[in-house]
């Protein structure tokens, strides 16, 4: 068999035409409009940082490789400044402009004001950081996706984990919104379903500068360890004073979302040896994480942190629901990925049809130095099985 042999400006010309002619089959379609909303000012502005950049890399590699479902992606940013109301008004903004597939608020009560406006925006909403169980719960939407972990499933997998953790007193300090008092509600709930004691919870202000007069009732306490539940910079606030005043000597922590790689980067060796949940982790055993960390670290020269994982995926099942349906229409990206099942970072997964929960693998790692920096690691995963059912509150 004769093989036919071009020299190079041939092969060149070659791909340049295969990738004009996916160029073309790209822009004979009607675009993927995503509109992005985090926060780039305020308490959340670290992680807003992650989010924008981990949304954009993904847009950015699936236009690379022709787009989705043929169909080149746009996106369109706005600013939620770290409330419910600017949120609202820039979501409201990009989705009436045609940007109609949202993604990328942290806090649930973003969320939640997005959430409720879909269907008079006719738009849909892919959640990547929020874990309010009232998303999936009394305030479900059909258009609103989970595409991370909820309070639910995080209390769930730590309710597995603790029950070899040593102690009888735990104390709770978390933020005073909706996230803060869900979480630190639901560990004092499944604390004391154990015969376990949480004789004080402390829900401190969002933006508090001064944490010593509730590191004080937590040191007078007594405690054997404490529930932490406080995002972004406020968190980075609380891990500095309470490693100044010493209750990091004595009492450990146990961190929801606290083991944020800005955090830990912020707090020097604080949190060293904390353990807490990993809402995603670059050691992922998945062929596709192993294939997005390299191409990150090749864009990057570094891993990506928890919160890009999470906003990478979250664009990923964007993506997704866009292949699925065949169509950009919100509705009809909203009807195919309810139920379906794909492939993702974190392997193969289900979007449960009866709250439009993700049912994802979850985990519980460890801040431990690595190359002298403390960095999250994975120490136990638990299945996605674990994922407690649907709330009976959910309507769809």
């Amino acid at each position: 068999m004769f093989q036919i042999k071009r020299p190079p400006a041939a092969m060149a010309a070659i791909a340049l035409c295969a990738a004009a002619a996916m160029s073309a089959h790209a822009q004979g379609k009607e675009p993927v409009k995503v509109g992005l909303v985090s926060t780039k000012t305020g308490v959340w502005a670290e992680m807003g940082e992650e989010v924008f950049r981990a949304v954009r890399f993904a847009i950015d590699e699936a236009n690379a490789q022709g787009g989705v479902d043929g169909r080149k992606v746009e996106v369109a940013e706005g600013d939620d400044e770290g409330t419910p109301e600017a949120g609202r008004r820039v979501a409201e903004k990009l989705a009436r402009e045609g940007h109609n597939l949202l993604i990328g608020a942290i806090p649930s009560s973003i969320s939640l004001a997005i959430a409720q406006n879909l269907d008079r925006w006719d738009a849909a909403y892919f959640i990547v950081a929020s874990k309010s169980d009232k998303l999936t719960g009394d305030t479900c939407r059909p258009r609103s996706f989970r595409t991370n972990h909820s309070d639910a499933m995080d209390i769930a997998m730590i309710n597995e984990w603790t029950r070899n953790i040593p102690g009888e007193n735990f104390a709770v300090v978390g933020a005073d919104y909706v996230w803060g008092r869900d979480s630190g509600g639901a560990f004092k709930k499944a604390m004391e379903a154990r015969g376990k004691k949480v004789p004080l919870s402390l829900f401190v202000p969002l933006g508090t500068k001064d944490y010593a007069p509730y590191i004080a009732q937590l040191q007078a306490a007594n405690v054997d360890a404490i529930w932490v539940a406080i995002p972004g910079r406020d968190a980075i606030a609380f891990v500095k004073q309470a490693a100044e005043f010493g209750l990091l000597a004595k009492t450990p922590l146990i961190g929801h979302a606290l083991l944020s790689n800005f955090i830990l980067n912020a707090t020097g060796k604080a949190l060293a040896n904390t353990p807490g949940n990993l809402g995603y982790a670059p050691d992922i055993d998945s062929a596709r994480n192993k294939a997005f960390v390299a191409a990150w670290k090749a864009r990057f020269n570094r891993v990506p942190t928890d919160t890009e994982g999470q906003a990478y995926n979250g664009a990923q099942v964007l993506f997704e629901g866009v292949r699925l349906a065949a169509s950009v229409k919100p509705a009809d990206v909203s009807k195919a990925l309810r139920g379906a099942q794909f492939d993702t970072v974190y392997g193969s997964v289900t979007m449960r049809a009866a709250d439009n929960q993700l049912l994802l693998p979850n985990y519980v790692g460890r801040a431990k130095l690595v190359d002298g920096q403390v960095t999250p690691v994975i120490e136990q995963t638990f299945p996605a099985s674990l994922t407690p059912p649907p709330s009976p509150l959910c309507k769809m």
